[in-house]
């Protein structure tokens, strides 16, 4: 079984940066896309960022040139640097994998897991 941990949520003050990091666990063959939403108080949940395989990167045009998404792939882990950050920045930050394929390791066999999610962090904006 395949899961994401999403961390490094808390309070900030505006114009402050925080960085978030999201790392899948399990016998991880390989992820496909990995991508970054929101979800503010009251609102529906929203896409911000996303990075292939290959590293292109998309954006929200709210977060463009502010946020900055990355990926280390030999460690199964996301980052989402955020900077400039306002208080409509406020809002559970969840992580996603569209894509991914663990190691069964007692068949030798390989498992398609799709549209994978974590549990969320806040995120917090606030003077």
């Amino acid at each position: 079984q395949v899961q994401l941990v999403e961390s490094g949520g808390g309070l900030v003050q505006p114009g402050g940066s925080l960085r978030l990091s999201c790392a899948a666990s399990g016998s991880i063959f390989s992820i496909n896309s990995m991508a970054w939403y929101r979800q503010a108080p009251g609102k529906q949940r929203e896409f911000v960022a996303e990075i292939t395989t290959g590293s292109s990167t998309n954006y929200a045009d709210s977060v463009k040139g502010r946020f900055t998404i990355s990926r280390d792939n030999a460690k199964n882990t996301v980052f989402l640097q955020m900077s400039s950050l306002r208080p409509e920045d406020t809002a559970v930050y969840y992580c996603n994998a569209d894509q991914v394929v663990l190691d069964d390791l007692y068949t030798g066999t390989r498992r398609e897991y799709l549209d994978i999610w974590g549990q969320g962090t806040l995120v917090t904006v606030s003077s």
